[in-house]
C-alpha cells in the first residue's frame, strides 16, 4: 500500500477541506456572475474564442489591486466545483456504511432526513427573514406559491429545480441530491455484485450515452452554459448526466476501505493525473462534442489536485482540526450562500465595485456564521416539532403504551442508536411528564444529534 505515513484521519481531513473550499468558491462564482451580469460563461465556440471572451470579461471587470484580476479569472470557473461535490458525495456515502451491510430502509430514512432537515431549517427560518427584508426595503420576494413549494420540498419539485430556484439559484441542486440518495442503494448492490471495474464501466457508458442524447437528441446544454437550445439546461439537471461521477466516488470509497486506489497515490502521481484531467476537461467545455466528457474529467482533476493541496495543509494537527470543523458546516453553507449573495448585491452593493470587493470577505465569513447558527438551531427545531407531535399523539391516542420502559437513559450511558454502536448520551430531557418520554442528545465523537428513546437501546449486554 502506498503512502502509509499519512494517517487515516489526515487523509479524510482533506475531504472536509475540499467541501468547504467548494462551497466558498461557488459563493464567489455566484457573486461574480450576478455582479457582472453574466459577462462570461463557457460557450461551444472553440478554445480561441473563449479565451478572447474570457480575457475581455476579466479585463473589463472592475478590479482594485494586482491580485484581484487573477481571483476574478479563477472565479469564472467556480461552477466546476459542483461536480466535485457530486464525486465526494458518492465517496462519503460508502464510508458512512462503515463496512456494514446496507439496510436500505434505514439508510434512506437516515440519509433523507440528513438532507431535508437542514434544508427545512434554512427554508423555515429564511422565509420569515426574507419577508421582513422585503417589507422593510421594498425588495423582490418569491410569490406565495413558490414559497410554499420551497418550504414543502420535496413534495413539489422538478429535475431542474425550477420551483426552488424562485427562492435562490443554488437550490436547483437539491433535486439532484435527492435523486442520487435514492439511486445509491441500487448502485451499492451492483457494486457488490458486479465489482468496482464493471460498475465504473457501466455507469460511464450510461452517462456518456445519456449526455449524447441530451445534446444531440433532446437539445440541451450543460447547466453552466448560456446558449440557445430547444430544451435549455434542463436535460443536464437529471442525475443521469452525473451518474458516472457519483459512481466513481463510490468506487474510490470502496477501494479506499480496501487500502488501495487514488486516495493512496503519491502526491506526484495524483497531481500529474489531476492536472492533465483538468486541462483536458476545461478545453472540452468549449466544444459541443466536448460537453459529453468535460464534466466527467473536471471533478477527477480538481479532486486529485485538491487532495494533494489539503493534505499538505492538514499536516499540522491544528489545521486538521480546523478543516474538519469547517467542513462540518459545508452543507448549511451551500444552502445559505445564495440568500447572502443575492440580497447583499441587491440591497447593499448596488453595482458599486468598491463595495463589492469590500463585502466579498464579509459575505464569505457571514455565510459561515449563519451556517453555524443554522446548525445550532436545527436540533432545537427538531425537538420542537417532535415535542408537538408527541403531545398531539399522546392526546389523540386511544391505545396505551404496550411496552414498559426497560431502562432510564442517563448522561454518560453508552447506547446503540438505531442499531449503531459507539454513541454516548450527552443530555437527557423529559418530553411528556405523563408518560415520562425522554429525548436524548447523543454523540459518536464526530456527530451530535437529538434522538427519542425509542431509537436508542443500551450498549451493555446485561439489559
Amino acid at each position: 500500500m502506498v503512502n502509509q505515513k499519512v494517517a487515516r484521519s489526515q487523509r479524510l481531513a482533506w475531504l472536509e477541506g475540499m467541501r468547504i473550499f467548494a462551497v466558498v468558491v461557488l459563493l464567489l462564482y455566484h457573486a461574480q456572475l450576478l455582479f457582472s451580469d453574466y459577462a462570461y460563461t463557457p460557450k461551444p465556440t472553440g478554445l480561441g474564442d473563449n479565451l478572447r471572451q474570457l480575457t475581455t470579461a476579466t479585463l473589463s471587470f472592475p478590479a482594485h489591486g494586482g491580485v484581484l484580476p487573477l481571483l476574478c479569472l479563477l472565479t469564472w470557473f467556480g461552477f466546476q466545483l459542483i461536480d466535485v461535490l457530486v464525486l465526494i458525495s458518492g465517496f462519503s456515502l460508502v464510508l458512512s456504511l462503515r463496512g456494514q451491510p446496507l439496510q436500505v430502509g434505514a439508510f434512506l430514512k437516515h440519509r433523507l432526513l440528513r438532507v431535508l432537515i437542514p434544508f427545512w431549517t434554512v427554508a423555515w427560518l429564511g422565509y420569515p427573514v426574507l419577508v421582513a427584508i422585503a417589507a422593510a426595503t421594498d425588495s423582490k420576494l418569491p410569490d406565495s406559491w413558490h414559497i410554499f413549494a420551497g418550504a414543502t420540498f420535496p413534495l413539489l419539485f422538478s429535475y431542474s429545480g425550477d420551483l426552488l430556484m424562485a427562492t435562490t439559484a443554488s437550490w436547483w441542486l437539491m433535486s439532484l441530491v435527492i435523486s442520487l440518495t435514492l439511486v445509491f442503494p441500487v448502485l451499492w448492490h451492483l457494486l457488490q455484485r458486479w465489482g468496482a471495474p464493471n460498475l465504473l464501466l457501466v455507469t460511464t457508458i450510461v452517462t456518456i450515452g445519456y449526455r449524447l442524447l441530451a445534446i444531440y437528441g433532446l437539445g440541451g446544454h450543460p447547466t453552466y452554459v448560456l446558449w440557445e437550445s430547444p430544451a435549455g439546461w434542463q436535460p443536464f439537471a437529471l442525475f443521469l448526466a452525473k451518474l458516472s461521477t457519483f459512481g466513481l466516488g463510490m468506487v474510490v470509497g470502496h477501494w479506499y476501505e480496501q487500502g488501495r486506489g487514488p486516495v493512496y497515490w503519491q502526491p506526484q502521481r495524483a497531481l500529474t493525473v489531476g492536472v492533465v484531467a483538468y486541462l483536458i476537461g476545461t478545453i472540452c467545455q468549449f466544444y459541443q462534442w466536448g460537453w459529453v466528457v468535460s464534466d466527467l474529467l473536471l471533478p477527477i482533476g480538481l479532486t486529485l489536485c485538491g487532495m494533494v493541496a489539503f493534505r499538505i495543509i492538514a499536516v499540522h494537527c491544528w489545521m486538521e482540526v480546523q478543516l474538519r470543523w469547517l467542513g462540518a458546516y459545508s452543507y448549511y453553507y451551500f444552502l445559505i450562500y445564495g440568500f447572502v449573495v443575492d440580497y447583499t448585491l441587491q440591497l447593499v452593493i448596488q453595482g458599486d465595485p468598491l463595495r463589492y470587493y469590500l463585502l466579498l470577505p464579509v459575505m464569505v465569513v457571514g455565510t459561515f456564521m449563519l451556517a453555524v447558527l443554522a446548525d445550532y438551531t436545527s436540533p432545537l427545531l427538531q425537538r420542537l416539532v417532535r415535542g408537538l407531535w408527541r403531545d398531539l399523539d399522546f392526546v389523540l391516542s386511544t391505545t396505551p403504551r404496550l411496552q414498559p420502559r426497560l431502562w432510564d437513559p442517563q448522561v454518560g450511558d453508552e447506547v446503540c442508536y438505531r442499531g449503531e454502536t459507539g454513541w454516548i448520551v450527552l443530555k437527557v430531557e423529559k418530553l411528556l411528564d405523563e408518560q415520562e418520554f425522554f429525548l436524548c442528545q447523543v454523540s459518536d465523537g464526530q456527530r451530535s444529534l437529538w434522538a427519542n428513546e425509542d431509537d436508542l437501546e443500551p450498549a451493555g449486554k446485561g439489559f
